[in-house]
């Protein structure tokens, strides 16, 4: 055993305590980094119509660990200046000269919806807060049972509680939307009826990465008494009202073609559908009809203010010439503006919406329009891209140029016309 004794004996007494002292030190630093650290800073909106009773509430406010910023009014009528878009706490007092009860504090929780509303009630009139609670108030407390430590906690729970109530909220309104998406994109985009039609197809939908709602894209095709029978369109707008017209749009298509409605004459019932389905008059949709014939390749084009389709063929890109038209609801349709183009036996047509076309064209202004996105089409089959991949690859390259993700919904429809048996 190691003895220490004189000077070095006192040093190390010395450094002892030093040692010690030093860990009390970052002892009680800790401790206070630990009380810094749960101080919160807390907007406080007191009505309280009695002086004594108001000043109580903040003296106790200043024994909390809270750091409160307190306004206090003492009317209803004072208090609504104040409510609108406050996120604090409100500490109620249920009897004012001008509103009391459950009156009171459903006025105010309309007009502070994102506020938290602590009650404070009487002790002969505890059930109030009971009841208040049940209305929609976080807590409640009754006058002269209240210290500062019990008033802080109260705070901090109700505003945990709210923040709660709100997150619960928002989470459900995510799951309803998000299954309100999933119906109406099954509306949009459906299983096609191609069974008897010597084209093939590869569908694809991606919604526009900035927005929670569906927008209004579409697509559809049919085979009918040997013709098959394509359409793919855009409703201007995003949201629910506009997805709801592109699902009735669809439909409707689909019933008139397997209802045997005469070609020519599907497209201006459409017209009157969306005319009576539209919730804005200003609503329009975009669309391209194309109609094959088995056993023919020339295809029969409507193009109504619709980007019109590409026909891709051993590697080559091919942009067909349409007779311009305006939209479906913004000015009757003719029957008889038909184009016709060649869609040789193993070449594909490729639909699309036009959030591809609306894509920048490396930066803001430009966009691709057409002609860009054709020579995008060629530049990723030149990487010996196949049919199946075509799609994804291409939104990726567009997203690419776009400099992040599309603004607009995407929906692409590849046509292949096959072998006929």
């Amino acid at each position: 055993m190691t003895v220490i004794g004189g000077e070095a004996a006192q040093a190390a007494s010395v450094n002892g305590a030093v040692s010690h002292e030093s860990a009390f030190l970052d002892e009680d630093t800790v401790v206070n980094e630990r009380v810094e650290a749960s101080v919160e800073s807390v907007d406080v909106l007191l009505i309280e119509d009695d002086p004594g009773d108001a000043f109580l509430a903040e003296e106790l406010l200043d024994e909390t660990a809270l750091t409160t910023r307190i306004t206090w009014v003492s009317t209803l009528a004072e208090a609504r200046v104040h409510l609108g878009g406050f996120r604090g706490c409100v500490l109620l007092d249920l009897n004012l000269p001008d509103a009391h009860g459950l009156d009171l504090l459903r006025e105010v929780l309309e007009g502070a919806p994102g506020a938290a509303v602590v009650v404070l009630t009487g002790l002969d009139d505890e059930h109030e807060g009971v009841a208040a609670v049940a209305a929609g108030a976080q807590d409640y407390l009754v006058k002269g049972q209240v210290d500062g430590s019990l008033l802080g906690r109260s705070l901090r729970y109700s505003l945990e509680r709210r923040r709660a109530d709100e997150n619960a909220h928002h989470l459900r309104e995510a799951r309803l939307r998000a299954r309100e998406n999933m119906r109406l994109e099954r509306g949009l985009l459906p299983q096609v009826l191609l069974q008897r039609s010597p084209l093939e197809h590869r569908a694809y939908y991606r919604p526009g990465r900035k927005r929670a709602l569906v927008g209004g894209d579409f697509y559809d095709a049919v085979e009918k008494d040997g013709t098959t029978h394509v359409i793919i369109g855009d409703v201007s707008g995003h949201g629910p009202d506009e997805a709801a017209l592109g699902v009735s749009l669809r439909i409707a298509w689909r019933a008139l073609i397997m209802g045997g409605v005469d070609e020519e004459r599907v497209l201006p019932n459409l017209e009157d559908i969306l005319v009576s389905e539209r919730a804005q008059e200003e609503l329009y949709a975009t669309l391209c009809m194309a109609s094959l014939d088995t056993g023919d390749d020339r295809v029969r084009l409507r193009v109504l203010g619709h980007p019109p389709p590409m026909i891709l063929r051993g590697g080559a890109v091919e942009e067909t010439r349409v007779t311009p038209q305006p939209p479906l609801g913004v000015f009757p349709v003719e029957q008889n503006d038909i184009d016709e183009v060649v869609l040789p036996v193993g070449s594909t047509m490729l639909f699309y919406t036009d959030g591809l076309v609306d894509a920048y064209d490396g930066a803001p202004p430009a966009r691709l329009e057409v002609a860009g996105l054709s020579r995008m089409v060629s530049g990723v089959l030149a990487r010996d891209t196949s049919l199946s991949q075509l799609p994804e690859r291409l939104v990726d390259e567009a997203e690419h140029s776009n400099g992040g993700p599309l603004q607009d919904d995407v929906a692409m429809l590849l046509i292949t016309h096959g072998e006929t048996g």
